[in-house]
């Protein structure tokens, strides 16, 4: 499918969302819109693996019969279902029954029948309890069928969703949905929601074009850059994922180089976002074996795999990202003063999470890795104990780049960031700073950072360009003499001198300008005298 079909899918099934929400609130319409999607790919790619499986018994459907292959297969073997069964675990990692994949639950919808929202309740659940092999457990389970949102009684939710899925349906249709175009339709349509959600957006989305940013810096060569993008990345971490958007971008740009990824893993402590990240993994092509994904508090390290206290057995990951939130309030214990995560830097304040955020992520990485942070910009010169972590971390040679963005990118705040480059093992002597901060254009609602504007700051990262006004590499004796603070315009001044004034030439131009206008008002008055008028004075 090209790209400009790509898009048109994603906006007409925008649009069916966007008339069929009725006055159900954006982030709940949403849950129920992707879930849909994501049961279309999940039945997709499950009957296909089953035509696969069946080969010549794969059954044809009489004519005027509205069942789905399966379930005549189903109808003909019933001895033989356990261990079809078992053989499609072993293959896909799951099952679905005949009656709750996609075709069948469209049927439903399209005749407006009254058991489409149980046999929808059973599908769902039986997805979440018994259908998968391996840790998907739990998919949809903020899904709530029964909520008064969709209608106050059975009948009236029922007819809610025939009308949504029949529509998602016929929208469907229209398209060849493979792998990528159900991918990216559903990525464009989290963007969407995310326009509409506010401040509750920045708690799964990170703006494709700063995705796009971080992606292409992290995956370039953490000591030689200029070389370009790297061919193999064992693992990458994102620990505030949201829905998984960087960690694809990341995968996507590594395999458009004609490289290699490996593990994918992210940590996202909201349930229904969390449930949002695996369907994106899933609907993008990576195997229930490419990633993994938690739920849990990253602040605390809640995450069994990240709270090995050996340094040896420590894991560690070649590219760290984040888009934590911002200036989050966090409940910094005596316990956690003596966690290895910040025992060698100190905690953040109670009052702003950033420098913790940033510090878990730094402990995670690879001597050779490279991390990159969205962050405010309040991180570059507050005082106390964010000064302290920020000027060990500058004695330590670990912060490479610090690259001023623009303000309102984001959905949920219109606060300028930043994005800070740290590496453990960094060659040069001094930081970069960019100022990119006037390079955008300007949208009725969010400001828009464009192709040009993106590749320049990539291009200016990777070679270490210097520009003025722009960008420059400054000493890490400039920055002690500055008290170790970072704030962009102590080091990059935007101001555009002015012209010099030729006093001499302005005041001989005024000479004339003065002798000209004398001239015209004789000139003038004669024409007044004519006429019998008063002269001017």
């Amino acid at each position: 499918m090209t790209t400009s079909n790509q898009q048109q899918l994603g906006s007409t099934l925008w649009d069916i969302a966007d008339k069929l929400r009725g006055s159900m609130n954006a982030d709940d319409f949403r849950d129920y819109m992707l879930s849909f999607l994501f049961l279309r790919y999940l039945s997709d790619n499950y009957e296909t693996a089953t035509r696969k499986e069946l080969g010549k018994d794969y059954p044809a459907i009489p004519a005027g019969d509205s069942r789905v292959p399966l379930a005549l297969w189903y109808a003909k073997n019933q001895a033989d279902i356990p261990e079809f069964e078992k053989q499609m675990r072993r293959k896909v990692h799951y099952v679905i029954q005949p009656q709750h994949l996609w075709s069948s639950i469209a049927s439903l919808a399209r005749t407006q029948s009254g058991d489409l929202l149980s046999t929808l309740q059973a599908g769902f659940k039986y997805i979440e309890t018994e259908s998968f092999e391996s840790t998907f457990q739990g998919l949809f389970s903020e899904i709530n069928l029964g909520s008064d949102k969709l209608g106050r009684t059975y009948t009236d939710r029922n007819t809610k969703l025939c009308g949504i899925i029949q529509k998602i349906a016929e929208g469907l249709a229209e398209f060849s949905t493979d792998i990528d175009a159900l991918g990216d339709a559903y990525e464009y349509l989290i963007g969407q929601f995310a326009a509409g959600s506010g401040k509750k957006a920045g708690e799964f989305y990170t703006p494709q074009q700063i995705s796009d940013i971080l992606s292409a810096i992290v995956t370039l060569d953490s000591q030689e850059p200029k070389t370009g993008p790297r061919k193999r990345l064992d693992s990458v971490l994102d620990f505030a994922c949201g829905s998984g958007s960087l960690l694809l971008n990341i995968r996507k740009r590594i395999n458009k180089a004609g490289g290699t990824i490996g593990k994918i893993f992210g940590q996202e402590n909201n349930i229904t976002t969390y449930n949002l990240a695996r369907m994106n993994m899933l609907l993008h092509g990576v195997k229930d074996s490419e990633f993994e994904i938690y739920h849990g508090d990253t602040l605390l390290n809640e995450w069994d795999i990240l709270r090995e206290l050996n340094p040896a057995k420590k894991p560690t990951f070649d590219t760290v990202v984040a888009n934590p939130p911002f200036s989050l309030r966090w409940e910094p214990t005596d316990a956690l003063a003596d966690d290895v995560r910040f025992k060698s830097h100190g905690l953040a304040p109670k009052s702003a999470a950033d420098f913790a955020f940033l510090l878990h992520g730094f402990h995670f990485l690879k001597e050779q890795g490279v991390m990159a942070i969205i962050l405010p910009h309040g991180v570059l010169f507050r005082g106390g104990a964010e000064e302290r972590i920020r000027t060990k971390l500058l004695k330590d040679g670990h912060i490479d780049t610090v690259i001023g963005l623009p303000a309102n990118l984001f959905y949920s705040t219109g606060i300028p960031v930043c994005i800070l480059v740290l590496k453990k093992c960094k060659k040069p002597d001094d930081v970069l700073f960019i100022n990119a901060a006037e390079h955008f254009e300007k949208g009725k609602r969010q400001n828009r950072l464009l192709d040009a504007h993106i590749a320049k700051i990539v291009e200016t990262y990777q070679f270490r360009k210097e520009e003025e006004r722009y960008s420059r590499r400054v000493s890490m004796d400039e920055i002690a003499r500055n008290d170790f603070n970072l704030n962009i315009s102590r080091y990059i001044s935007t101001a555009v001198q002015e012209d010099e004034i030729d006093l001499a030439a302005t005041h001989g131009q005024l000479g004339q300008i003065e002798s000209a206008i004398q001239k015209a008002k004789t000139k003038h008055n004669e024409f007044l005298k004519e006429l019998g008028l008063p002269p001017l004075p």
